[in-house]
């Protein structure tokens, strides 16, 4: 090889292993051959891990957000809720929608709330009820139109949970009509079913009417 290949090339000329080359070379050509061998085994090592080419790394975009990984994954050192909060939200849920409903004039409806089986219970100043048709037809009866059935409102909840899927509510009842505002309060045993909470058992009692304001004299 003439001296212009050498120039342009130098690593074919040293990878000759002419003993004379590489003395001439001196310390500066014997860096830049090693150098040239440590490439060849790394691009050797490459060739032998990936035989199919790189790996190749997903764009940002196809990476999955935090709210397709979920909350949980992303988030570790958030505390978890109360293990009550999903209980009370759900009985909550289940008196707001009873409401919503008797508001609107639907009783049956209303009646959505409790478990839909013969062995329901009701106990009022009237007696005891049993069943769930019985207690449908005895809110049929006592609320024959919407002038009856007023406007429903729950107020001041306290739930206990008994079991994992049980609970009691305890909570005041009244009725808005034109001529009066009956009220009372209530005992209800709820018990948590496949397709959700549901009412098993309500004792409901009706407060005195407040005594008439004495006339002045």
């Amino acid at each position: 090889m003439g001296p212009a290949a050498q120039k342009t090339c130098p690593f074919i000329s040293l990878s000759l292993f002419s003993g004379q080359g590489l003395l001439r070379s001196g310390r500066s050509g014997w860096m830049k051959a090693a150098r040239y061998v440590v490439a060849l085994l790394i691009l050797g090592l490459a060739v032998l891990l990936f035989p199919s080419g790189p790996v190749k790394i997903p764009p940002r975009a196809n990476l999955p957000s935090p709210q397709d990984a979920g909350v949980t994954a992303w988030k570790k050192d958030v505390p978890a809720a109360p293990q009550n909060a999903e209980l009370e939200t759900s009985l909550v849920f289940l008196l707001r929608s009873q409401a919503e409903a008797w508001n609107r004039g639907d009783i049956e409806g209303f009646m959505a709330g409790y478990w839909k089986s013969d062995k329901t219970t009701f106990a009022g100043s009237s007696g005891v009820s049993r069943g769930w048709e019985a207690l449908l037809d005895r809110y049929r009866r006592n609320y024959p139109d919407r002038a009856a059935m007023g406007q429903l409102a729950f107020t001041e909840l306290e739930i206990t949970p008994l079991a994992p899927n049980a609970a009691l509510i305890l909570g005041h009842w009244q009725l808005k009509r034109q001529n009066d505002q009956p009220g009372g309060l209530f005992t209800l045993v709820a018990r948590r079913f496949p397709e959700g909470w549901r009412i098993i058992h309500d004792h409901t009692s009706a407060s005195a009417p407040p005594a008439p304001a004495r006339a002045r004299k």
